[in-house]
């Protein structure tokens, strides 16, 4: 029998860490030009397929990331990114404590489900203390408590073609101008039933119009994406607590995505649907996720 390779679990992770970092950075600071041309994507696309391989030949798709004891919780989790979206109809379910949010899940299921917080906090809950690691540079140790994607995902029943989870947020990054189809992403130019249905219960509630000079144009809200390995995870969670209590809106209020073998980048916040697909064809513009359509890689594994 051939000897088993083994690696220690320290270099093993800082290998994995400096290619993701290698490779993530790419499109920060002046070396996004190259990340943008046709031969740094290709060069990107090489180096995350090589994250990807590695990554799943060392580690079994039950293979923990490190958790932590309560003693090394950071004493501030830092917000990175959008802290405080302004899109009407998600400061207008803020206002209300998220009392009438639903999580919509949809696509490739056999139930489509609409999930209060009351809802998911009902489920089975799995706590973390893990470290969130930024392609930035920083870290941060938090405890998290949510419940596991495969609960809800089990909930609704995949249908047998499903190969990848997409997280569909709150929080507009840009906007499209008319005719831009390039950018657009067209996952969410039209808002699925459910955010329809409560965009109009914020009307309702009296939220204001847009004023007239606001941006205009189609929003593009953050978006990412998972594939089933990593859906299924054990420490794969849809986190409602930090340290805690109820999850502050700069942190992703009322849900976000803890899936604690990539960077911090995956983690998506404000989530509000979960689209279940076979493709990431249609999403964006195809990469799987804002970032990944912005140079960054799908696979960001540490």
């Amino acid at each position: 029998m051939k000897p088993r390779l083994t690696i220690p679990a320290p270099h093993r992770r800082g290998f994995l860490t400096a290619a993701a970092g290698l490779f993530g950075v790419s499109a920060l600071g002046g070396c996004d030009r190259f990340a943008l041309t046709p031969t740094g994507r290709q060069t990107l696309k090489l180096g995350e397929d090589a994250n990807l391989y590695v990554q799943r030949l060392l580690l079994t798709p039950a293979s923990l990331a490190k958790e932590f004891p309560d003693a090394d919780i950071s004493p501030w989790f830092k917000p990175n990114g959008t802290i405080d979206p302004q899109d009407r109809d998600y400061k207008a379910l803020a206002g209300r404590n998220f009392s009438d949010w639903r999580l919509r899940i949809d696509g490739l299921v056999e139930n489509p489900q609409a999930f209060s917080l009351a809802d998911l906090r009902a489920m089975p809950a799995r706590t973390q203390t893990t470290r969130h690691d930024c392609v930035e540079g920083w870290s941060a140790i938090g405890k998290w408590t949510g419940v596991p994607l495969a609960e809800v995902l089990k909930r609704a029943g995949l249908k047998a073609q499903a190969r990848y989870i997409v997280f569909h947020c709150a929080d507009t990054m840009e906007f499209s101008m008319s005719g831009d189809t390039e950018n657009a992403n067209p996952g969410m130019t039209a808002r699925a039933e459910g955010e329809e249905n409560q965009a109009s219960d914020s009307k309702a509630a009296g939220a204001e119009a847009p004023d007239a000079d606001e941006p205009q144009g189609t929003p593009i809200r953050y978006y990412e994406s998972i594939d089933l390995t990593d859906a299924y995870h054990p420490q794969t969670i849809l986190a409602y607590d930090l340290n805690g209590t109820a999850l502050p809106v700069s942190n992703g209020a009322p849900l976000r995505l803890r899936v604690e073998r990539q960077l911090g980048y995956k983690q998506a916040k404000y989530v509000m649907r979960i689209e279940v697909r076979d493709t990431l064809k249609g999403v964006g513009q195809g990469g799987g996720g804002y970032w990944e359509d912005r140079g960054y890689e799908w696979y960001a594994g540490i």
